[in-house]
């Protein structure tokens, strides 16, 4: 009896520290998924897309707390974190429910080094370096990545 317990103990620590690692991210632990949503495209009908997929899979899942979203955009796609996106007010609904919009840095640089000109994102947006990267990174976390 003993040695099943402190076998089990480093388990059972393990699984809360990786929930409080994974928690520091500003992710959901425990949400019931864990959902990627790919951007690449710039158009105003992927974009309304994208943001309709979010809303209706906090719906679908019961609410905000059961379901973790985060948006990931690059190339054309980071047109969605422009301040002067006229979804702005769909981007800030869906802020206010926990989903995180990721912008690629790669993306950025490539307009500013064509334009002259380093494009602003909303400033809740999350930037990591290389879009496609954190897809993969969090499909290597369990996440599911969709793009739709």
């Amino acid at each position: 009896m003993r040695f099943k317990l402190l076998i089990s103990l480093p388990l059972i620590v393990g699984g809360f520290l990786g929930a409080v690692v994974f928690a520091e991210e500003g992710d959901k632990p425990f949400a019931e998924a864990h959902i990627v949503l790919q951007l690449a495209d710039g158009d105003a009908e992927s974009q309304s897309r994208v943001l309709s997929v979010a809303n209706n899979l906090i719906k679908h899942h019961g609410g905000p707390d059961f379901v973790d979203i985060e948006i990931v955009t690059y190339g054309p796609g980071i047109a969605l974190l422009y301040p002067d996106n006229p979804n702005h007010e769909r981007i800030a609904s869906l802020l206010v429910n926990g989903v995180r919009f990721v912008g690629c840095l790669n993306t950025v640089e490539s307009i500013e080094r064509e334009t002259g000109k380093r494009p602003q994102l909303i400033a809740t947006a999350i930037t990591v370096q290389t879009g496609v990267a954190r897809l993969v990174e969090r499909s290597q976390q369990g996440y599911v990545v969709i793009r739709p």
